[in-house]
């Protein structure tokens, strides 16, 4: 499966869905979309997608290669190493297909913040550790082929 950030906009409306389902927030329903835009553009902060995988991995050849770079530069096995090695430093976590780049905790508090600052959302219930709590436990069980 190809992660990009399609998979993050289908991240950001599984975790609107949920939140709004079990009454954490309250939003206009006209300000969905720009609302899983803008979530969806958070959580690009915390996890990398295929993309962003495999364009660090070329840079990364480019660096190493200098003017030598083959043509088609994906199917060289320097890439691939340069590949797994970058999905490596992740420490083999993903989520849905999507490479944690902080830690779930870290990207749960990232992810409060938003909610409790973004514009589009009217209202949002809960203690912190609430909805902290709830985040977690939401983003661990994504998957977008079941969203």
């Amino acid at each position: 499966m190809r992660t990009d950030f399609e998979t993050l906009k289908t991240l950001a409306s599984y975790s609107i869905n949920n939140l709004k389902e079990n009454r954490i927030i309250e939003f206009d329903i006209d300000n969905r979309e720009a609302l899983i835009d803008a979530m969806a553009t958070e959580y690009g902060v915390s996890f990398a997608t295929d993309e962003d995988v495999r364009d660090q991995a070329i840079e990364e050849v480019e660096e190493k290669m200098g003017d030598m770079v083959p043509e088609d530069i994906t199917e060289s096995e320097m890439f691939n190493h340069a590949r797994k090695e970058i999905i490596k430093s992740f420490n083999g976590e993903n989520i849905g297909g999507l490479y944690l780049v902080e830690s779930l905790h870290q990207i749960a508090t990232r992810m409060a913040n938003f909610l409790l600052n973004c514009d589009l959302i009217d209202d949002v219930f809960g203690t912190d550790e609430e909805i902290h709590a709830f985040l977690v436990k939401k983003i661990r069980t994504f998957s977008p082929k079941k969203n």
